[in-house]
Protein backbone atom coordinates (compact mmCIF):
# COMPACT_ATOMS: atom_id res chain seq x y z
CA UNK A 1 0.00 0.00 0.00
CA UNK A 2 2.96 2.80 1.14
CA UNK A 3 3.99 1.07 -2.28
CA UNK A 4 1.03 2.44 -4.16
CA UNK A 5 0.84 5.74 -2.15
CA UNK A 6 4.28 6.58 -2.89
CA UNK A 7 3.83 6.05 -6.63
CA UNK A 8 1.06 8.57 -6.34
CA UNK A 9 2.70 11.15 -4.31
CA UNK A 10 5.20 10.86 -6.79
CA UNK A 11 2.90 10.89 -9.64
CA UNK A 12 0.89 13.85 -7.86
CA UNK A 13 4.47 15.85 -7.38
CA UNK A 14 5.99 15.23 -10.36
CA UNK A 15 2.45 16.81 -11.82
CA UNK A 16 2.54 19.58 -9.79
CA UNK A 17 6.31 19.90 -10.91
CA UNK A 18 5.18 20.06 -14.32
CA UNK A 19 2.79 22.68 -13.75
CA UNK A 20 4.91 24.88 -12.14
CA UNK A 21 7.33 24.84 -14.57
CA UNK A 22 4.63 25.19 -17.39
CA UNK A 23 2.97 28.49 -15.44
CA UNK A 24 6.77 29.64 -14.79
CA UNK A 25 7.20 28.93 -18.38
CA UNK A 26 4.06 31.15 -18.83
CA UNK A 27 4.85 33.60 -16.78
CA UNK A 28 8.76 34.62 -18.08
CA UNK A 29 7.13 34.05 -21.81
CA UNK A 30 4.38 36.71 -20.40
CA UNK A 31 7.05 38.92 -18.94
CA UNK A 32 9.17 38.66 -22.21
CA UNK A 33 6.24 39.41 -24.43
CA UNK A 34 4.70 42.86 -22.20
CA UNK A 35 8.70 43.66 -22.41
CA UNK A 36 8.89 43.50 -26.09
CA UNK A 37 5.27 45.37 -26.43
CA UNK A 38 6.56 48.18 -24.22
CA UNK A 39 10.03 48.39 -25.78
CA UNK A 40 7.91 48.20 -29.22
CA UNK A 41 5.69 51.01 -27.81
CA UNK A 42 8.68 53.21 -26.52
CA UNK A 43 10.27 52.46 -30.05
CA UNK A 44 7.33 53.67 -31.76
CA UNK A 45 6.81 56.72 -29.56
CA UNK A 46 10.65 57.67 -29.66
CA UNK A 47 10.36 57.70 -32.96
CA UNK A 48 7.11 59.20 -33.64
CA UNK A 49 8.59 62.10 -31.03
CA UNK A 50 11.89 62.16 -33.50
CA UNK A 51 9.35 62.28 -35.98
CA UNK A 52 7.85 65.42 -34.70
CA UNK A 53 11.56 66.89 -33.53
CA UNK A 54 12.99 66.59 -36.86
CA UNK A 55 9.29 67.36 -39.09
CA UNK A 56 10.71 71.20 -39.29
CA UNK A 57 14.04 70.55 -39.85
CA UNK A 58 13.61 68.38 -43.08
CA UNK A 59 10.36 70.84 -44.28
CA UNK A 60 13.06 73.87 -44.17
CA UNK A 61 15.93 71.65 -46.18
CA UNK A 62 13.48 70.90 -48.76
CA UNK A 63 12.58 74.42 -48.99
CA UNK A 64 16.50 75.58 -49.38
CA UNK A 65 16.75 72.63 -51.53
CA UNK A 66 13.76 73.63 -53.43
CA UNK A 67 15.00 77.31 -53.43
CA UNK A 68 18.78 76.18 -54.90
CA UNK A 69 17.18 74.18 -57.40
CA UNK A 70 15.04 77.02 -58.82
CA UNK A 71 17.97 79.31 -58.38
CA UNK A 72 20.13 76.64 -60.26
CA UNK A 73 17.26 76.53 -63.15
CA UNK A 74 16.68 80.07 -63.50
CA UNK A 75 20.56 80.52 -63.67
CA UNK A 76 20.65 77.72 -66.24
CA UNK A 77 17.60 79.63 -68.27
CA UNK A 78 19.74 82.66 -68.00
CA UNK A 79 22.84 81.29 -69.07
CA UNK A 80 21.31 79.77 -71.92
CA UNK A 81 19.55 83.44 -73.15
CA UNK A 82 22.45 84.82 -72.69
CA UNK A 83 24.33 81.72 -74.97
CA UNK A 84 22.06 82.04 -77.87
CA UNK A 85 22.13 85.92 -77.67
CA UNK A 86 25.51 85.82 -78.02
CA UNK A 87 25.04 83.24 -80.85
CA UNK A 88 22.56 85.46 -82.61
CA UNK A 89 24.96 88.59 -82.19
CA UNK A 90 27.49 86.51 -84.15
CA UNK A 91 25.68 85.00 -86.78
CA UNK A 92 24.10 88.44 -87.27
CA UNK A 93 27.65 90.15 -87.12
CA UNK A 94 28.94 87.03 -89.48
CA UNK A 95 26.65 87.76 -92.00
CA UNK A 96 26.85 91.48 -92.01
CA UNK A 97 30.19 90.87 -92.23
CA UNK A 98 30.00 88.36 -94.83
CA UNK A 99 27.55 90.60 -97.11
CA UNK A 100 30.35 93.51 -96.83
CA UNK A 101 33.31 91.47 -97.71
CA UNK A 102 30.79 89.56 -100.68
CA UNK A 103 30.07 93.40 -101.69
CA UNK A 104 33.73 94.53 -101.56
CA UNK A 105 34.64 91.49 -103.49
CA UNK A 106 31.97 92.22 -106.35
CA UNK A 107 33.42 95.30 -106.24
CA UNK A 108 36.76 93.95 -106.19
CA UNK A 109 36.02 91.90 -109.06
CA UNK A 110 34.11 94.39 -111.59
CA UNK A 111 36.91 96.47 -110.69
CA UNK A 112 39.57 93.91 -111.96
CA UNK A 113 37.38 93.45 -114.99
CA UNK A 114 37.78 97.22 -115.95
CA UNK A 115 41.17 97.20 -114.91
CA UNK A 116 41.35 94.02 -117.43
CA UNK A 117 39.46 95.55 -120.54
CA UNK A 118 41.50 98.73 -120.01
CA UNK A 119 44.19 96.72 -120.30
CA UNK A 120 43.43 94.97 -123.44
CA UNK A 121 42.53 98.20 -124.67
CA UNK A 122 45.70 99.63 -123.67
CA UNK A 123 47.88 96.67 -125.45
CA UNK A 124 45.60 96.87 -128.54
CA UNK A 125 46.23 101.00 -128.49
CA UNK A 126 50.19 99.59 -128.12
CA UNK A 127 50.04 97.15 -130.67
CA UNK A 128 47.82 99.46 -133.50
CA UNK A 129 50.58 102.82 -132.02
CA UNK A 130 53.72 99.67 -132.77
CA UNK A 131 52.37 99.14 -136.04
CA UNK A 132 51.31 102.35 -136.99
CA UNK A 133 55.24 102.96 -136.25
CA UNK A 134 56.47 100.60 -137.83
CA UNK A 135 54.65 102.26 -141.13
CA UNK A 136 55.77 105.34 -140.14
CA UNK A 137 59.44 103.83 -140.39
CA UNK A 138 59.07 101.96 -143.79
CA UNK A 139 57.14 105.61 -144.93
CA UNK A 140 60.24 107.53 -143.81
CA UNK A 141 62.45 105.25 -145.14
CA UNK A 142 60.71 104.92 -148.70
CA UNK A 143 60.53 108.52 -148.42
CA UNK A 144 64.46 109.03 -147.67
CA UNK A 145 65.58 106.79 -150.32
CA UNK A 146 62.89 108.77 -152.66
CA UNK A 147 64.50 112.31 -151.25
CA UNK A 148 68.14 110.71 -152.01
CA UNK A 149 66.98 109.58 -155.91
CA UNK A 150 65.45 112.91 -156.53
CA UNK A 151 68.42 114.06 -155.21
CA UNK A 152 70.50 111.88 -157.35
CA UNK A 153 68.14 113.20 -160.22
CA UNK A 154 68.83 116.27 -159.69
CA UNK A 155 72.51 115.99 -159.72
CA UNK A 156 72.19 114.07 -162.59
CA UNK A 157 69.78 116.27 -164.38
CA UNK A 158 72.43 118.87 -163.46
CA UNK A 159 74.72 117.79 -166.10
CA UNK A 160 71.94 115.85 -168.22
CA UNK A 161 70.67 117.62 -171.64
CA UNK A 162 66.76 117.32 -172.23
CA UNK A 163 66.00 117.32 -176.21
CA UNK A 164 62.69 115.87 -177.34
CA UNK A 165 61.70 113.69 -174.65
CA UNK A 166 64.96 112.13 -174.17
CA UNK A 167 67.89 113.36 -171.68
CA UNK A 168 71.45 113.04 -172.80
CA UNK A 169 74.37 112.98 -171.08
CA UNK A 170 77.84 113.37 -172.61
CA UNK A 171 81.49 112.36 -170.31
CA UNK A 172 84.16 114.06 -169.16
CA UNK A 173 86.37 111.03 -168.68
CA UNK A 174 87.16 108.28 -170.65
CA UNK A 175 86.63 104.66 -170.62
CA UNK A 176 86.42 101.78 -173.08
CA UNK A 177 83.08 100.65 -174.86
CA UNK A 178 82.04 98.32 -172.54
CA UNK A 179 82.86 100.31 -169.58
CA UNK A 180 81.26 103.20 -171.01
CA UNK A 181 77.81 101.48 -171.89
CA UNK A 182 78.16 99.99 -167.96
CA UNK A 183 77.93 103.58 -166.60
CA UNK A 184 74.91 104.63 -168.53
CA UNK A 185 73.20 101.39 -167.99
CA UNK A 186 73.77 101.99 -164.01
CA UNK A 187 71.86 105.41 -164.37
CA UNK A 188 68.81 103.71 -166.06
CA UNK A 189 70.56 105.14 -169.64
CA UNK A 190 72.39 103.39 -172.73
CA UNK A 191 74.66 104.51 -175.06
CA UNK A 192 72.61 106.54 -177.40
CA UNK A 193 71.00 105.25 -180.66
CA UNK A 194 71.04 108.19 -183.62
CA UNK A 195 67.74 107.66 -185.33
CA UNK A 196 67.70 110.74 -188.02
CA UNK A 197 69.79 113.32 -189.43
CA UNK A 198 68.13 115.69 -187.02
CA UNK A 199 69.32 113.77 -183.98
CA UNK A 200 72.87 113.51 -185.55
CA UNK A 201 73.04 117.20 -185.68
CA UNK A 202 72.27 117.94 -181.87
CA UNK A 203 74.71 115.31 -180.97
CA UNK A 204 77.38 116.60 -183.38
CA UNK A 205 76.56 120.25 -181.82
CA UNK A 206 77.15 118.99 -177.99
CA UNK A 207 80.06 116.84 -178.43
CA UNK A 208 81.95 119.35 -180.77
CA UNK A 209 85.19 117.97 -182.42
CA UNK A 210 85.30 115.48 -179.76
CA UNK A 211 85.19 111.89 -180.71
CA UNK A 212 82.16 109.90 -178.03
CA UNK A 213 81.28 106.06 -177.99
CA UNK A 214 77.64 105.60 -179.20
CA UNK A 215 75.68 102.97 -178.74
CA UNK A 216 76.42 100.72 -182.07
CA UNK A 217 78.69 97.99 -182.70
CA UNK A 218 79.56 94.54 -185.35
CA UNK A 219 80.98 92.06 -182.37
CA UNK A 220 78.59 89.76 -182.95
CA UNK A 221 78.63 89.49 -186.52
CA UNK A 222 81.13 91.18 -188.60
CA UNK A 223 79.65 93.40 -190.77
CA UNK A 224 75.93 93.52 -188.97
CA UNK A 225 76.14 96.76 -186.79
CA UNK A 226 73.42 96.60 -184.79
CA UNK A 227 72.14 99.76 -182.06
CA UNK A 228 71.98 98.77 -178.16
CA UNK A 229 68.48 97.90 -178.45
CA UNK A 230 69.44 95.03 -180.76
CA UNK A 231 67.77 96.77 -184.11
CA UNK A 232 69.88 96.21 -187.32
CA UNK A 233 71.73 99.67 -188.56
CA UNK A 234 69.69 100.53 -191.63
CA UNK A 235 71.53 103.77 -192.72
CA UNK A 236 74.25 105.89 -190.88
CA UNK A 237 76.14 109.15 -190.79
CA UNK A 238 79.80 107.39 -191.31
CA UNK A 239 82.54 109.32 -192.30
CA UNK A 240 84.34 108.74 -195.53
CA UNK A 241 85.68 105.15 -195.80
CA UNK A 242 84.55 103.86 -192.93
CA UNK A 243 83.43 101.48 -191.61
CA UNK A 244 87.27 100.04 -192.32
CA UNK A 245 88.89 98.09 -189.41
CA UNK A 246 91.95 99.87 -190.03
CA UNK A 247 94.95 97.50 -190.71
CA UNK A 248 93.19 94.12 -190.15
CA UNK A 249 92.52 95.51 -187.02
CA UNK A 250 88.72 94.46 -184.85
CA UNK A 251 87.34 97.81 -184.80
CA UNK A 252 83.72 96.58 -183.42
CA UNK A 253 82.71 99.52 -181.93
CA UNK A 254 81.37 102.31 -183.41
CA UNK A 255 81.93 106.80 -182.06
CA UNK A 256 81.24 109.78 -183.43
CA UNK A 257 83.72 112.54 -184.62
CA UNK A 258 83.29 115.46 -186.34
CA UNK A 259 83.53 113.86 -189.86
CA UNK A 260 80.60 111.48 -188.68
CA UNK A 261 81.21 107.98 -187.67
CA UNK A 262 83.99 105.61 -187.23
CA UNK A 263 84.87 101.88 -186.24
CA UNK A 264 87.45 102.09 -183.46
CA UNK A 265 88.88 98.92 -181.17
CA UNK A 266 85.98 98.38 -177.98
CA UNK A 267 88.79 98.49 -176.01
CA UNK A 268 89.96 102.13 -177.20
CA UNK A 269 89.56 104.86 -174.01
CA UNK A 270 86.91 107.75 -174.92
CA UNK A 271 84.05 109.80 -174.09
CA UNK A 272 80.93 108.77 -174.38
CA UNK A 273 76.94 109.99 -174.73
CA UNK A 274 74.24 108.49 -172.65
CA UNK A 275 70.62 108.83 -174.01
CA UNK A 276 67.60 108.09 -171.60
CA UNK A 277 63.90 108.58 -172.54
CA UNK A 278 61.86 110.12 -170.51
CA UNK A 279 58.61 108.21 -171.13
CA UNK A 280 59.71 104.34 -171.20
CA UNK A 281 62.14 105.34 -168.10
CA UNK A 282 61.42 108.43 -166.13
CA UNK A 283 64.07 106.95 -162.86
CA UNK A 284 67.88 108.42 -162.64
CA UNK A 285 69.94 106.69 -160.65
Amino acid sequence: MSGLVNDGMDKGSMMESEDRIEKTVDIYITAEAVRDIKHKKDTEDFDTQTAKTQTPQHTGSDSVRNRSSRAAAVCLVLLCVLLLTAVIVLCVHIYTKSTHYTEERDQLIFKNKDLTNERDQLLTNNTNLTEERDWLRIKNKNLTNERDQLRNKLIILANWTCYKSHFYYISEEKKNWTESRRYCRERGADLIIINNKEEQDFVKNMTGSADVWIGLTDSVVEGTWKWVDNSTLTSGFWASGEPNSYMGKDEDCALTRSSGWADFPCNYESRWICEKTIFLNNTFQ
